[in-house]
């Protein structure tokens, strides 16, 4: 009878779908936790197919309605609590890194979501020429701390080397003023987690150490250290140099617990070149083209348009010059204006600065 076809089909594919569940995620063996099962990965597709005697294809498609019917069932489960509050340093490192995967993989949505987080905090969480540390339901409060600072630095860097926006470096330079005001331990050096104007703790302690998140005194020496380079500011490297060598008990004694101190160190004795371009269009693409065939991950490129003006330090003398022009720096040193990408790309080739 047709009825009793359809109704056989049906209970085969349902007994093909669970044997490839039973298969794929491990049910056919011994219960892996607390006596029952914590679903894995535990066959490839292959195997799978060959021991039902199908196709990798078909066995894709019947484990798809399988993870559908788990994911229905697990979604009847309550939730757990997701902590909800934005935290400032936090949202840079995610601006960090949502900018530079959007820089790298060309994906502008990465970039987007950066600029957005960036628009935010600043909307929210800078109030009064002061930053604040966190916002829940609208409402910020608690005095931010040197993480706050330094990671929204690192944060803007690498967001004005995926596309330059008016503004974004000079907020960059004014959380540095604040660093350098507030946090900057002139006596023995690094800085401290609280600003001098904090409430008053029995101790403030000056964070050395990488944790879950970087270390803010190792955040703060690298993005001064990248800060003072791009704007020649000598202020900026010289407090880095000063929180290098206040952390060198700690570089000695638990170099693998100070990752991102190394990481400044490496860049305060061997600074990555820095890269202004002064044009748009296709003379801006003709240098990006030279700057793919020659890669460096630590080099900085900021490609700032040419009507771009009052830029802050000797980016002020950047000036724009014919169709595009580029400046090719290391450390505080640059080579003359080129503006040729041929030029530009001889001087990648030799390490020109």
């Amino acid at each position: 009878h047709p009825n009793t076809m359809k109704i056989l089909n049906y209970l085969r594919k349902k007994k093909m779908e669970l044997e490839a569940a039973r298969l794929r995620f491990g049910l056919d063996g011994e219960p892996n936790f607390e006596g029952g099962w914590h679903l894995r990965v535990a066959r490839e597709l292959g195997d799978i197919a060959t021991a039902l005697g199908s196709t990798e294809s078909r066995v894709g498609a019947l484990l798809d309605e399988a993870s559908a019917k788990l994911l229905a069932a697990r979604e009847q489960r309550v939730w757990p609590g997701r902590d909800e509050k934005i935290l400032t340093s936090w949202n840079g490192l995610m601006i960090a890194g949502m900018a530079r995967a959007g820089r790298l993989l060309d994906e502008p949505s990465f970039v987007e979501s950066a600029q957005r987080a960036l628009d935010f905090v600043r909307a929210t969480l800078w109030r009064d020429g002061r930053l604040l540390a966190t916002c829940k339901d609208g409402r910020a409060h608690l005095n931010a701390y040197l993480d706050d600072h330094v990671e929204l630095i690192g944060g803007i860097l690498e967001l004005l080397q995926a596309r330059w926006r008016d503004g974004d470096l000079a907020f960059a330079v004014d959380l540095a003023e604040l660093v350098l005001a507030h946090f900057d331990d002139r006596e023995a050096g690094g800085f401290f987690l609280t600003a001098d104007d904090h409430e008053q703790l029995i101790v403030r302690t000056r964070p050395m150490t990488d944790d879950a998140t970087p270390a803010g005194n190792g955040s703060a020496a690298l993005v001064l250290g990248r800060l003072g380079h791009l704007l020649g500011e000598t202020r900026y490297l010289e407090a880095a140099e000063r929180c290098l060598r206040a952390a060198g008990g700690y570089l000695e004694r638990m170099p693998s617990a100070c990752c991102t101190l190394l990481a400044a160190l490496d860049e305060h004795l061997d600074p990555p070149p820095t890269l202004v371009l002064r044009a748009e269009g296709e003379p801006l693409a003709a240098f990006a083209d030279v700057l793919a065939r020659h890669p460096d991950p630590r080099r900085l490129v900021l490609a700032i348009p040419p009507e771009a003006s009052a830029l802050p330090g000797v980016l002020g003398e950047r000036h724009a010059a014919g169709a595009g022009v580029a400046y090719l720096c290391r450390g505080l040193a640059c080579s003359a204006p080129l503006q040729d990408p041929a030029a530009l790309a001889e001087g990648l080739a030799r390490g020109a600065a």
